[in-house]
Formats: C-alpha cells, structure tokens, sequence
C-alpha cells in the first residue's frame, strides 16, 4: 500500500508541482488549501505524514500541527519561507519533526520525507530501559519519565535523547545528530539541532538554563553524561 501524505499548503502552484513530484515518487498525495480543510482531511482519513505550510489562511500551520498532536503522533514536516530561529522554536514546540525551507527542490523534500518515514518506524523490536540520571527512558514504550512522571516528547525529541543516551559520554557533532536523528547530513542545518537540543533541555533539565544532563562541548558538539 501506498504510503499516505497529506499535504496542506495553499499557494496553488506549489501544492500543485509538489502533489505531482510526490505521486512520481510513489506516495499517494492528498491535498488541502487551507488549515482548516487540513485538519478536516486528517481527521477523516489515516496518513503517514503529513506536510504543512505554516502560512495558511483561516487556521495557521502551527495551530494545525498543535491540533494534531493532540490526538496523534504521525510525523510532521513544515513548510516555510521563514527560516528564523524563531520560526523553528515554535515549530519545534508545535510538535513538527522537521521542517523545510521554500523555495525547495522536490527530491529534497522526498528525501526529508523518507527521513521522517524511517524514524517514525524505528526502534521496533527493542526492549531495552535506559537511564541518564533521573531520567528513565522505554525505547520499546517510546515514554520518558523524570522521578517517575512522564515527559511530553515529540517524536524528534525523543529520538534526539534516544541518541545522546545511548552514547552517554561521547561526544555527537550536530552533523552527526543530523544524520542519526533527523537522517540527512548534506545540509548542514546545525540550526535544527541547536533549537531541537534546547527545547529537549527545557523538558528533562531540572534548570534548563544550567544543563547537567546534557552538556555543550564547545566547538564539538553534545554529549550526555554517564
């Protein structure tokens, strides 16, 4: 079966030409022209993942994907022309797993799907518990807890600490943490971990502003520690 993508953008042009390169790549498309016919769509149907133009007329971007993830956890890509770090804070908080700049090529944008795609199926099987101080981490489960009260992860969140615990100690360049966690490295968006690792912080940190989870190795990159 088809993998199912609901693509919510509302420039006519560009929903066109991505819905077209996206159905040549074998993904059956859906398509909505505003927030409020995405949020119909995804309610009414199951999709794998959806792509979501945060300027959106009657029901922004940010408030679709919030409304979301109220009910579900399918990976979110979004679509913006502003690439602000601000921009992606929100995003981020929002609870999209990516997010990509326009104008775009469409094979980068299969390729960050097909990343997307691959980490919402990963870790099948795995049984393991982890710790990183009071930090307990199902990876079977996908739940994080501190002291024995869960933590609201997104999706990227949780493979990001997945990944930084499994090599406590080590220090993961953000190049690496792009490949491992979001699975591309030729983009060089250190940007995206940067704002992912701090909103990470805010959440398992008792003092986000003071980490001692995980740490910033200057001019390395970040690690957890044993």
């Amino acid at each position: 079966m088809d993998t199912r993508i609901l693509l919510v953008e509302d420039d006519p042009s560009i929903r066109e030409v991505t819905a077209i390169g996206l159905g040549a790549a074998g993904f059956a498309v859906t398509t909505a022209a505003d927030g409020v016919d995405g949020l119909d769509r995804f309610r009414a149907d199951p999709y794998d993942l959806v792509l979501l133009d945060v300027m959106l007329p009657r029901l922004d971007g940010y408030e679709v994907c919030r409304q979301i993830r109220r009910t579900s956890t399918v990976p979110v890509v979004m679509l913006t022309a502003r690439a602000d770090t601000m921009d992606v804070v929100v995003g981020l908080e929002a609870g999209a797993d990516d997010y990509v700049r326009k104008p775009f090529e469409v094979p980068e944008l299969i390729a960050r799907i097909r990343a997307a795609l691959r980490r919402a199926g990963g870790a099948a099987g795995e049984t393991s518990l982890l710790k990183l101080g009071p930090i307990e981490i199902d990876v079977a489960g996908r739940e994080a807890t501190r002291d024995g009260q869960a933590i609201a992860l997104t999706r990227t969140e949780f493979d990001l600490l997945l990944e930084l615990v499994r090599h406590a100690g080590q220090v993961l360049t953000r190049d690496t943490l792009l490949d491992r966690v979001w699975g591309y490295d030729y983009l060089g968006d250190s940007r995206l971990v940067d704002v992912a690792i701090q909103r990470l912080r805010a959440k398992v940190e008792a003092d986000p502003a003071v980490p001692e989870l995980i740490q910033t190795v200057r001019g390395a990159g970040y690690k957890a520690v044993r």
